[in-house]
C-alpha cells in the first residue's frame, strides 16, 4: 500500500493527526496497534480521563468538523480557576474568561467523547486507509520511507508522523534523545458528585507535601479530580474507598463545591509523571506529534493541547503548494519543528519550574509563594497575559 503520510499511533493526537491530513488532500494510512477489544462502558458512566481543551485545540477541532458531534451535553466550559497556595496564610489567584476577553478558558472534555467523534469522522473520510498492525522495520530513503509490519505486510509513503505516544517506538528507531525525569508522583483520577454547584469554576491547590490537586467541572453537579500526589501518598490514596478520598477533597481549605460524593460506579486510577523532552521534533521524513515529542506535567492541563498545536502547525506547513509535491522534505520538517519549538519550551520550563517551586517545604520559599499569588492577583495585566496564554492566546 503507498499512501502520502503515514501517521503510527491511533490515539486522540494521532487520530486527528490523520483526520486533518486527509481534510487537507494527502492520501493516509493510519496505524493502529492490534488491541483486544475493550468492554464497553455504560453510557450513564463517566470516563476517568478528561481534557481541559483550550481555544487552539477547539478551533482545530471546529475545522475538522469534529467539535459539533461531540455530545455536548457532556461537555463544561471552564469560565473560571482559582488556585491556592499552602500553609496558614495561603497565597491565591483567580482567574476568569470575561477577564482574559475568551468564551471559556477552557472546555473540559472527555476522552470517550472525543474519541468516538474523532473515530465517526474518520469513517467517512475517503483519503484515510485504516490499518492494523505492528511495526516491525522501518526503511528511509532519499525519496520515501517503507513501513515493514510484523504480519509480513508493507506500506510506503513520503512522509511518517509518529503519534505512538510517551514511548513512542518512530522517535526511538529514529535515535532521536530525550530527556527524561521523573517526577515521583501519580495522578490520582476520579469523579465526584458535588452538594454545590460549581458555575463552571475550576479550582487547584498547590501545596508542598501533598502534590498538586485539581477539581474540575464537568457537565452537571460534577467535578473531575486530578490529584498529582507524591509516591508515597498516592499508594495511600489507592489504598483507600472513594468515601475516604471524597472526605479528604470535602475538607480542602476554601472549596466551593460542598459535600462530595463518589459517582457511581466507583472507580479510582493512578497515572506515573514524568517529564520528556525529545531532543528534536523531526528526523529525515519522520515528524513527531503530541507525546512522542513531549510530556508536561499535568497542572496547568495543557499536555494535550500541546498535541493539538503540534497538529495545527503540521497541518500548517503542510498545506501549502510545495507539501503536495513532497510532504516529507526536509525544509518543511524544519519548518514543522521550528514553529513549535518555542511555546513547547515555555510550557515545559513554566509546568517543570512551578511543579520544584511548590514542591519545596522550605518555609521562607513557602512564604514568598504566597505572596507571589497574592501580588500577582493584583495585577490585571499580567494576569490578563497568563490567562491569553492559558486558553490558547499563542496561536
Amino acid at each position: 500500500m503507498h499512501t502520502d503520510i503515514c501517521v503510527i499511533g491511533n490515539g486522540t493526537i494521532g487520530k486527528t493527526t490523520a483526520l486533518g491530513l486527509a481534510q487537507a488532500g494527502f492520501r493516509v494510512s493510519l496505524l493502529c496497534p492490534p488491541v483486544p477489544p475493550a468492554a464497553e462502558s455504560a453510557p450513564a458512566t463517566w470516563d476517568l480521563r478528561v481534557y481541559a481543551l483550550n481555544e487552539v485545540a477547539r478551533d482545530l477541532l471546529v475545522s475538522l468538523k469534529v467539535w459539533d458531534a461531540l455530545d455536548a451535553e457532556r461537555i463544561a466550559a471552564i469560565d473560571a480557576m482559582v488556585v491556592i497556595g499552602d500553609g496558614d496564610h495561603a497565597g491565591k489567584i483567580e482567574f476568569d474568561a470575561y477577564g482574559a476577553h475568551v468564551a471559556a478558558l477552557a472546555w473540559i472534555v472527555e476522552h470517550r467523547n472525543l474519541d468516538q467523534a474523532l473515530d465517526a469522522a474518520l469513517r467517512f473520510s475517503r483519503d484515510v486507509t485504516l490499518v492494523t498492525g505492528s511495526v516491525d522495520q522501518l526503511h528511509i530513503d532519499a525519496n520515501c520511507t517503507r513501513i515493514d509490519l510484523a504480519d509480513g505486510n508493507s506500506l510506503t509513503a513520503a512522509l511518517v508522523v509518529g503519534a505512538d505516544g510517551a514511548h513512542s517506538w518512530v522517535r526511538n528507531y529514529a535515535d532521536i534523545g530525550i530527556d527524561y525525569r521523573p517526577y515521583g508522583q501519580r495522578a490520582v483520577v476520579s469523579n465526584f458528585d458535588c452538594s454545590v454547584a460549581h458555575q463552571g469554576a475550576a479550582y487547584q491547590w498547590f501545596t508542598a507535601t501533598e502534590g498538586i490537586i485539581a477539581l474540575l467541572p464537568l457537565a452537571g453537579q460534577r467535578v473531575s479530580l486530578v490529584w498529582s500526589a507524591p509516591d508515597a501518598l498516592a499508594t495511600t490514596l489507592m489504598s483507600e474507598t472513594s468515601q475516604q478520598l471524597a472526605a479528604r477533597l470535602t475538607a480542602l481549605p476554601g472549596q466551593p463545591f460542598g459535600q462530595l460524593q463518589p459517582m457511581v460506579p466507583e472507580r479510582v486510577h493512578a497515572i506515573p509523571l514524568a517529564l520528556i523532552r525529545a531532543h528534536q521534533f523531526v528526523a529525515p521524513r519522520i515528524a513527531l506529534v503530541g507525546d512522542a515529542a513531549h510530556v508536561i506535567h499535568p497542572m496547568a492541563g495543557h499536555g494535550m493541547n500541546l498535541g493539538f498545536g503540534d497538529v495545527a502547525a503540521l497541518l500548517r506547513v503542510l498545506s501549502g503548494s510545495d507539501a503536495k509535491r513532497d510532504c516529507g522534505e526536509a525544509r518543511l520538517l524544519q519548518s514543522y519543528a521550528r514553529s513549535r519549538k518555542e511555546e513547547v519550551l515555555m510550557m515545559q520550563v513554566a509546568t517543570d519550574g512551578l511543579q520544584r517551586l511548590f514542591a519545596s517545604q522550605f518555609e521562607p520559599l513557602r512564604l514568598v509563594r504566597n505572596l507571589g499569588l497574592n501580588l500577582l492577583n493584583k495585577l490585571p495585566v499580567i494576569k490578563r497575559r497568563l490567562m491569553s496564554h492559558a486558553a490558547g492566546g499563542m496561536k
